[in-house]
């Protein structure tokens, strides 16, 4: 693979917040944001508004609560996690159409994007399972 094809792939395999926020909002139908994050509750404080969640590793058990017609946008926790790849994988292997949001949850929070709160603030913190 050359480098256009690289990053012609890139481009189709992805969303930028900014990207998926834009396009979410265009055609609210086409997608479902699914959060992917493996982890504890406490670590988990917040999700991006209107995602669904379905741990990585618990993934294949739920399939069919994923609707096929749908691209289904995966995120995990930041730019150094490969949950959400992981998760492609096991989506696309199962007739999925996917999207990786980049830089997960911690892009979105950077971008000052809606969220949701899971669980109170005040809970210990400990290092996400990526």
């Amino acid at each position: 693979m050359n480098q256009i094809e690289f990053f012609k792939n890139r481009i189709e395999s992805t969303f930028s917040p900014m990207d998926y926020m834009q396009a979410s909002k265009q055609n609210p139908d086409e997608y479902v944001l699914l959060d992917v994050r493996n982890g504890p509750p406490h670590l988990k404080k917040e999700k991006i508004n209107g995602a669904v969640e379905i741990p990585q590793v618990e993934l294949e058990n739920h399939l069919s609560e994923i609707p096929k017609e749908k691209i289904i946008v995966l995120y995990c926790w930041d730019v150094w996690c490969n949950t959400a790849a992981k998760a492609a994988l096991i989506l696309l292997e199962n007739g999925y159409k996917v999207k990786e949001l980049s830089g997960g949850i911690a892009a979105w929070k950077t971008m000052n994007f809606p969220t949701t709160l899971l669980t109170s603030p005040n809970l210990p913190t400990e290092q996400c399972e990526c």
